[in-house]
């Protein structure tokens, strides 16, 4: 708190959302159990998009994908993300919480790393899936990776088993 007041910068927390509901539980978590400790900090909302795969959409029409089509697709998945977005938007308010909204394309688990350190982050807050070793082994897992690559502390917010 001395710190945040000597450099008169507002700590940031940054919650990394996806379409699971884990994700939305870590966010209402956050609002709720942190809400007084995160009065005065910016909340960043995060969500990133996975790169559009066309391949399919590229073999199943050798190679001649009408324009319009590959257009729609990148629409469409755009969309996707910013409803997630609005989503977590929603939830903020109803917590009187305005966040800072941040979308990204790429792997999630490095666009979120990627993001924390360029935007200066202080806190990250993510889900848990409550994957079991074995998946966590052949899947990955992006809280994982975060609590071991992301150059700020994680919070990693599970869900009751």
């Amino acid at each position: 708190m001395a710190e945040e007041e000597k450099s008169g910068k507002k700590k940031q927390v940054m919650v990394a959302i996806d379409d699971s509901d884990c994700s939305k539980h870590a966010l209402r978590w956050t609002l709720s159990y942190l809400k007084d400790s995160l009065a005065d900090s910016e909340i960043i909302l995060f969500t990133a998009q996975p790169q559009l795969d066309l391949s399919s959409v590229y073999a199943s029409s050798y190679g001649a994908a009408p324009i319009e089509l590959i257009n729609s697709m990148q629409q469409n998945y755009k969309n996707a993300a910013l409803n997630r977005i609005d989503e977590g938007t929603k939830i903020c308010a109803e917590n009187g919480v305005t966040p800072k909204k941040v979308m990204e394309f790429g792997n999630p688990k490095e666009a979120i790393c990627d993001a924390v350190e360029k935007l200066g982050v202080d806190l990250l807050i993510v889900g848990s899936h409550g994957k079991g070793a074995l998946e966590r082994t052949f899947l990955g897992s992006v809280s994982n990776y975060c609590v071991n690559k992301a150059k700020c502390p994680v919070l990693v917010v599970r869900t009751k088993a």
